[in-house]
């Protein structure tokens, strides 16, 4: 990595649980880090406050529109405000973007769709702006395995296309990989979307499954399985994923990629200085053995009511990450009783700490 020490990375969605994990590697790895945030309400915010702490920021000092320094600069700005996010760039000399800001959530999007066009797509758009009007060397941004929809050939590949998304989450995302390749082609930013498969570890979301498993059993309450857990994920331990992309940073698509025949379009890579990844673990669990091994972090059995699949979701996901490993030399490994293990040490402590 020493080509890429003391140089700024901009890491969006920096209070989240993926820009939280990846700021501190960045730090560990000689980078600057400029972390940003609107610390939006959509889970509790005492939770994001807790994971800037960790980050040496001090919550009375974070103000709208304000550079805070910890372990990181922070500055708390919604990509929504074009003006200061333009002034933010003309001022840090910022040399790589990782964009991990969004509205999170698929079933989320069935009740509140204007939140990922605001979040998602204008937010991404905005920062896509600032890198057109002060250049930097890499765009790294965060799609979904959700852009699969109704694909059911698996494992998923970036070469099949992803035209039938099933919620307005997944829709948004797919805009979000058709809007880098168009400032690619029209301007040369390279840039790399990564398609996320079911991202868990500790400081998780309080929306995804594992946190709302682990709390029920923790205060001895029913929860819903839905399909009746016939259901599997390629879950992703977090510290693959923030690997994964500490390693492509330095690592930007080339214009004129041999690769690419235009009359036979791969979607994952063009002519123009842009790719795709899948990062998932390559090896799909069942979700009752995902609930099993909470159980068994946890030394107690949940009280499961199984419900119908939910509108929106998908039976299973299942990462080709051939091309990701070729292009980095590294494949996620971390067992599910591992990762699980780690999750529930830390939600356990933060629970004692009051921060959930």
């Amino acid at each position: 990595m020493g080509k890429i020490k003391s140089k700024k990375v901009l890491v969006t969605g920096a209070a989240g649980f993926i820009g939280h994990h990846l700021s501190k590697l960045l730090v560990k790895n000689g980078l600057s880090v400029i972390g940003l945030d609107n610390i939006n309400d959509y889970y509790d915010i005492e939770l994001k406050y807790a994971r800037l702490a960790d980050m040496q920021i001090n919550r009375t000092d974070v103000e709208y529109n304000k550079i805070v320094s910890g372990l990181i600069d922070f500055i708390k700005l919604d990509l929504t405000d074009r003006e200061n996010i333009l002034e933010l760039f003309k001022n840090s000399e910022i040399n790589y973007v990782v964009n991990l800001a969004a509205q999170a959530g698929v079933r989320y999007s069935l009740i509140n769709p204007h939140s990922y066009v605001d979040s998602n797509i204008t937010g991404f758009l905005n920062i896509l702006e600032a890198c057109r009007a002060y250049p930097v060397e890499h765009v790294v941004y965060a799609s979904s395995s959700s852009v699969y929809g109704l694909n059911k050939a698996v494992p998923f590949k970036t070469s099949q296309h992803t035209d039938h998304p099933l919620a307005m989450y997944a829709a948004s995302k797919k805009a979000n990989e058709m809007m880098a390749h168009s400032y690619s082609y029209l301007y040369g930013i390279p840039t790399t979307g990564l398609r996320f498969f079911t991202v868990y570890g500790p400081w998780g979301r309080p929306d995804m499954a594992l946190h709302i498993f682990t709390k029920a059993m923790v205060e001895d309450r029913e929860f819903e399985v839905f399909n009746h857990g016939k259901m599997s994920r390629d879950f992703t331990y977090v510290d693959d994923i923030v690997e994964s992309i500490l390693r492509l940073i330095p690592l930007p698509p080339k214009e004129n990629n041999p690769n690419f025949d235009p009359k036979n379009p791969d979607p994952s890579i063009s002519s123009a200085p842009y790719q795709l990844f899948n990062i998932g673990n390559n090896s799909p669990v069942a979700l009752m053995d995902y609930v099993n091994a909470i159980e068994k972090a946890l030394n107690k059995k949940g009280k499961i009511v199984f419900k119908e699949m939910q509108p929106g979701d998908v039976q299973s996901t299942y990462a080709d990450v051939e091309s990701l490993y070729n292009y980095i030399n590294f494949k996620p490994s971390t067992s599910i009783e591992k990762g699980i293990k780690n999750f529930v040490d830390k939600y356990l402590e933060l629970n004692k700490n009051k921060f959930l």
